[in-house]
């Protein structure tokens, strides 16, 4: 019985887990996520290898934390403690095609605190998803603890979301969807044993904000990574910018140097620093927004800007300069390898905080570039609400488990941290026991 076993013994299933991936199954994990997900040897590694061994490790440690927290006083003749239950029913993982390491956690953290999950991957993911279920299996999780089902998603939604044993959802992906699925829990809410737990992370239109003190190098840095690491499909990558506009020369010739330096092509080679996005249908909408773009007196295409699916969905890095700050590609979320950047005047500093903060309705990741610390914080406190991670002089993306937990708010999801304690709690119902050695006898 999985939520009776001892948690020191789910520890050592997942312990082991994470040896698995960091030795034997280190290149077959990596092999399955470059060629399922379209990802170069670079951003496989740190992903599938790295990140999930660190997710299972991590979490290890957070679990032993949670279960060793109980009440600070018990007074003389009453023992007071808490029990970390399991939730009432099962979990249902809905995981995205983007990170390996996401598509591991979302099952695996649900699980090692008791719970039986219900798995469905991203169809893109399924072959990288069925080496960690090879994985979980000879680590020793038990049949029936994490159930991996090749569905897709309606058909799983129809039978789970009507079950009254559901107890909760772990979600990454769009975040329509995500909204789609807690309007159906809202509707099915009387039939459940218990109200659900939801926990997602959603999208972003994530920023990259540089103030006039910044260092240009630094500045084109961390757009270049931000932007087009993974073709630009994470779901913390930059994806608008604001530059100042005694910067944006220097910037700008950067970025087209850096651009121009890039190669494109399959993961095979792995001197490819560009890959192809991950479906035609992908490709398609960038290669509309491009479109867009090219015919609007408005925008300049500083970079790139081509596209070609002859052979694989390849969409070459391109960077719009918008004379709008409200212009679409600055607001609606792309998932590709498109940055759109506005240069502002360099005393309009205090101006472009406020447009940051109200351009989108997401708040995943941002980023401040400045050397002057007034910028610094006064930008930290403006925008407090625009990122969940919130980064200063560095790229918006590269969130590490056990140093900076990942999530965010608004649009972008219920900001419950992946990777830190915070997010294991949503998996347990904690009951607080009292007991009393010498109750009384008399009401007097």
């Amino acid at each position: 019985d999985w939520e009776n076993l001892p948690w020191e013994q789910r520890a050592a299933i997942f312990l082991k887990a994470a040896d698995l991936l960091a030795g034997p199954y280190r290149y077959k994990i990596n092999a399955a996520t470059m060629l399922g997900q379209s990802k170069n040897a670079y951003q496989a590694e740190i992903d599938s290898a790295c990140e999930l061994i660190d997710f299972l490790r991590f979490n290890v440690q957070y679990m032993t934390e949670i279960y060793q927290q109980q009440p600070p006083i018990s007074p003389k003749g009453v023992w007071n403690r808490v029990e970390q239950r399991p939730l009432e029913g099962f979990v249902f993982a809905l995981t995205p095609f983007n990170f390996t390491a996401i598509a591991g956690n979302l099952p695996t953290s649900a699980a090692m605190m008791g719970n039986v999950v219900v798995w469905k991957p991203a169809y893109t993911q399924i072959y990288a998803a069925n080496v960690i279920m090879q994985v979980l299996r000879e680590a020793g999780v038990p049949p029936g603890v994490i159930n991996l089902v090749y569905v897709d998603g309606p058909t799983a939604g129809d039978v789970i979301f009507s079950h009254p044993d559901f107890a909760g959802i772990h979600f990454t992906g769009s975040t329509g969807v995500f909204q789609n699925i807690w309007k159906t829990i809202g509707n099915n809410i009387h039939q459940y044993k218990t109200y659900p737990h939801i926990v997602g992370e959603t999208g972003g239109k994530d920023f990259v904000l540089a103030h006039a003190s910044a260092n240009a190098d630094v500045v084109s840095t961390a757009l270049v990574r931000g932007a087009f690491e993974y073709q630009g499909q994470k779901c913390s990558a930059a994806s608008r910018a604001y530059i100042p506009a005694s910067l944006w020369p220097a910037v700008k010739a950067n970025m087209q140097r850096d651009i121009a330096s890039f190669k494109i092509g399959p993961v095979e080679d792995f001197g490819n620093f560009i890959n192809a996005v991950i479906t035609e249908a992908s490709f398609d909408k960038l290669a509309k927004y491009i479109d867009a773009a090219k015919n609007d007196e408005g925008v300049e295409v500083v970079a790139g800007g081509d596209y070609d699916k002859s052979k694989g969905w390849f969409i070459e890095p391109t960077v719009l300069k918008v004379n709008d700050p409200y212009y679409v590609t600055m607001c609606e979320e792309l998932f590709g390898p498109v940055l759109t950047i506005y240069v502002y005047e360099d005393d309009q500093f205090d101006e472009i905080l406020e447009i940051v903060d109200k351009t989108s309705i997401y708040a995943l990741t941002g980023a401040v570039i400045a050397q002057d610390r007034y910028a610094i914080a006064k930008a930290t406190q403006h925008l407090r609400n625009a990122a969940g991670n919130f980064y200063i002089n560095d790229k918006p993306t590269g969130a590490v488990v056990g140093q900076q937990p990942f999530g965010g708010a608004r649009g972008s999801g219920t900001n419950d941290k992946a990777g830190s304690m915070i997010n294991l709690l949503r998996w347990v119902s904690p009951r607080t026991i009292k007991e009393t050695f010498d109750p009384p006898k008399d009401y007097k």
